[in-house]
This record gives C-alpha cells, sequence and structure tokens, in this order.
C-alpha cells in the first residue's frame, strides 16, 4: 500500500483512507466488501499481510498473490493505547491491538480496538474483525471483543 498523497480522498474529519496499489487492490477490494483476507502466495501457498512485492515465506519475487477470505476471529497478543497521535483525524485516546488469527496463527494484524481504551483488556482476549467506513468505498479492518460483539 501506497501513502495517502495531500490531495487524496480524506474524511470530513481529516482522516487519512489508505490507496491501493496493485499489489494490495485485492485486500481493499474485499474490505470495502467488509471482508477480510489474506495473501496467498501461488508458490509456496503460505499466507502473509500485508502483500509485497516477495513472499516472506518462499522469497518469490513472483508470488501471484491471491486474496482468500478468512473468518476474521483471533486473540490479543499485545495491545497499545495511542494518546498522541502523528496523523489526523483518529479521536484519542484510542487502542492498537496485535491479533494472532485463529485460523492462521502465523499471520498478525494490527488494527484499531473500537471498544476504546477502558475495554477490558487482557493477553490471549478473543477478538473478531469488524470494518470502519472511512470514506465511500473504502474500509479499513479493524476489532472489536467478542463479549462485546
Amino acid at each position: 500500500m501506497t501513502e495517502t498523497p495531500a490531495n487524496s480522498d480524506r474524511r470530513p474529519n481529516g482522516r487519512p483512507v489508505p490507496v491501493p496499489d496493485e499489489i494490495s487492490a485485492g485486500f481493499w477490494a474485499a474490505a470495502a466488501n467488509h471482508v477480510l483476507t489474506l495473501a496467498r502466495c501461488s508458490n509456496c501457498g503460505q499466507t502473509t499481510l500485508p502483500p509485497d512485492i516477495t513472499c516472506p515465506n518462499c522469497f518469490s519475487t513472483d508470488p501471484r498473490f491471491t486474496f482468500e477470505p478468512v473468518a476474521g476471529r483471533g486473540c490479543i497478543r499485545t495491545w497499545t493505547v495511542v494518546r498522541r497521535s502523528f496523523l489526523q483525524g483518529f479521536d484519542l485516546p484510542f487502542v492498537l491491538v496485535d491479533v494472532e488469527l485463529s485460523d492462521q496463527p502465523a499471520v498478525r494484524i494490527i488494527g484499531r480496538l473500537l471498544d476504546g481504551p477502558d475495554a477490558p483488556l487482557r493477553l490471549g482476549a478473543p477478538v473478531t474483525v469488524v470494518f470502519e467506513d472511512v470514506a465511500s468505498g473504502v474500509a479499513v479492518p479493524a476489532f472489536q471483543l467478542e463479549e462485546a460483539s
């Protein structure tokens, strides 16, 4: 994924939106439909996120990634409470969680925890993916504690 250009689409609150590139377009197209996908390498069959120009598992420089839906359930490996943000458009404070996916334990994903900074967080707490619609046709994966969903 590329950095959001200064003149790109932003929400009225100034929050940046992802700008898909050729490699990540399949991921963001699925996310816009509220489907979490992982990139699967056509050479070794392993999954990864985010997709890159090489496969991090077999080091193929031509991974020909396909995007496959996953359940979007996992557990919290760690978290941080963000009290100052260098990006505009985020209500502070907010929580970022590092999630190990249940059906793909080798893949981790970082996202906002929508339950907020006062949520009863603990290591291993079960979470499920939800999506934040950040602009027209653009959604970003986030997480919610399963007890709160």
